[in-house]
């Protein structure tokens, strides 16, 4: 299972692999109510992430890890976030890997400064699927669980 995580909008990727084809089983995003308190926002994104762990029964988890942000609010958001993600993974007796977003690209793409809309595309190539993934949130956590499924040593 692959995340983009966001206290706004959080993206996530089930895929399977059998040897070297990755198939894409389910994508999508999940959006905690902007108008509630940033605990209940929490608790909404931990539930609901449960919710898909619980129908589609991931092995491993693989995140998006955080980057520098000029916006200290934001980035301690995201922190929250990926803390509650990752807690979920924990709690749902999973695996949790982490990957920096210069990582998931240069895997992805090839190229580490790749835009969103390359690794969009890239997504939409390796999973052989018949449109490009959107939300760009919900292709960066396919291209996150692409990223995991290509680590050497990778047992799939």
């Amino acid at each position: 299972m692959g995340i983009d995580p966001g206290l706004s909008v959080t993206g996530f990727g089930m895929l399977i692999q059998h040897k070297n084809e990755i198939r894409s089983i389910c994508y999508g995003t999940i959006r905690p109510p902007a108008k509630e308190s940033l605990a209940i926002r929490l608790k909404y994104l931990h539930d609901e992430i449960l919710k898909i762990m619980n129908t589609y029964q991931p092995d491993e988890l693989a995140i998006e890890d955080t980057f520098y942000q000029k916006n200290v609010k934001s980035a301690i958001a995201l922190g929250q976030a990926r803390g509650t993600l990752l807690v979920a993974g924990a709690n749902f007796g999973i695996q949790c890997a982490e990957y920096a977003p210069r990582k998931v690209k240069k895997s992805v793409v090839g190229n580490g400064a790749a835009t969103k809309e390359q690794v969009q595309y890239m997504v939409q190539r390796i999973l052989n699927l018949t449109e490009v993934p959107k939300p760009l949130d919900a292709s960066d956590a396919l291209a996150v669980g692409i990223c995991h499924l290509n680590q050497p040593g990778l047992i799939s």
